[in-house]
């Protein structure tokens, strides 16, 4: 396999894809949406025939050497596409995989580009300096939040700050969502320590008083199969004839389903991205510091599930005041967020000419 001729680019495109993660899938769909088109993408995944299957584009698998490296070679640019890539909380391997990717594609020559990042927590020196030093070699540098952006002008490294690009995804219309009864309110839950089974009871216990007292049909949404599911087995006994979980692999379908709902009670970051876009009602449940980034950029109420009140009425009472009475943003935020989550798009056109 040759490079591009004909002043076409092949770019080699890494993330978290290919794992059934929707947020991370929601990444790779809003990248290929928004690529210059000039570009041939090739997409490096944990499951590459699927992602050949849904978004029609050459695909090799994430961890297989020889593959990667014929990849990198046959490509003109690497793009690190978005998400929490660069942190060594949930996974110490993860940076050095992702750094050591972008290293060699800067020894071989490529263009990088770290597009639409949420750098760290970075714990550990070693993983500091890596990413320190495959960021300063990148050809252009997008992040997604403030603290990112603070810590790369820190290590003097210019960047592009941009909300997620999951704003600009397009959004598809669910079949059969409003055959479900009305009015509707979604829940994302996913695995975490701080998710323990006594917190996870409270939270079922309030989401029935909850249900009870608007009468709302109960949306259990899992974004990925392996962590979320189980948890929505669990609550759903509880909520009988008035839920329905709804499993979705296409990301614009996912977004699609907050079309048809009044509120989202979310755990994952791109519930509440994808929420919030669609104009919902939104409040979070937090497990990690990118979503408290987005509850105080975005004034969403919520809490940190490590101080969760053991109040089950308090929850559920707090629910109820935030579905009748809260707002979602306003069609104008709406469009100025989407405006300049675009600017990821703009970064792109400039970086790979």
């Amino acid at each position: 396999m040759t490079k591009s001729k004909m002043g076409m680019m092949r770019v080699l495109l890494s993330g978290y894809y290919g794992k059934g993660n929707g947020g991370d899938e929601a990444l790779l769909a809003t990248l290929l949406q928004i690529l210059p088109p000039h570009v041939t993408p090739v997409v490096l995944s944990g499951n590459p025939e699927e992602t050949c299957d849904r978004y029609g584009v050459e695909s090799h698998h994430r961890m297989a050497p020889l593959s990667v490296l014929q990849a990198l070679r046959s490509c003109d640019a690497l793009i690190w596409g978005g998400g929490s890539l660069i942190q060594d909380v949930t996974s110490t391997i993860s940076p050095f995989y992702y750094g050591g990717l972008m290293a060699l594609a800067q020894q071989m020559g490529l263009k990088t580009v770290a597009w639409a990042q949420g750098i760290g927590p970075l714990l550990r020196p070693q993983t500091r300096w890596l990413a320190r030093q495959t960021f300063s070699n990148c050809t252009k540098v997008s992040v997604r939040d403030r603290a990112s952006a603070t810590l790369l002008s820190n290590w003097q490294i210019p960047c592009i700050l941009a909300p997620d690009p999951v704003w600009a995804l397009e959004s598809k219309p669910v079949p059969g969502l409003w055959d479900l009864p009305a009015p509707r309110v979604a829940v994302t839950l996913r695995s975490h320590p701080q998710l323990t089974p006594t917190r996870l009871a409270n939270l079922t216990q309030a989401l029935v008083d909850f249900q009870k007292a608007t009468q709302a049909f109960i949306l259990l949404l899992p974004f990925q199969k392996s962590e979320d599911l189980g948890i929505a087995q669990a609550i759903q006994p509880h909520l009988k004839d008035v839920s329905h979980i709804l499993c979705l692999e296409d990301p614009q379908l996912l977004k699609g389903v907050f079309r048809g709902v009044e509120m989202a009670i979310g755990m994952r970051l791109h519930s509440l991205i994808m929420a919030a876009a669609e104009g919902c009602r939104c409040f979070a449940l937090s497990y990690d510091p990118k979503v408290n980034r987005l509850m105080e950029e975005l004034a969403i109420p919520g809490w940190d599930l490590a101080t969760l009140p053991d109040d089950t009425n308090l929850i559920g009472k707090t629910w109820i005041e935030h579905y009748a009475n809260g707002d979602p943003l306003s069609p104008e935020q709406i469009r100025s967020l989407v405006d300049r989550a675009l600017m990821h798009r703009d970064l792109l056109s400039e970086a790979l000419t």
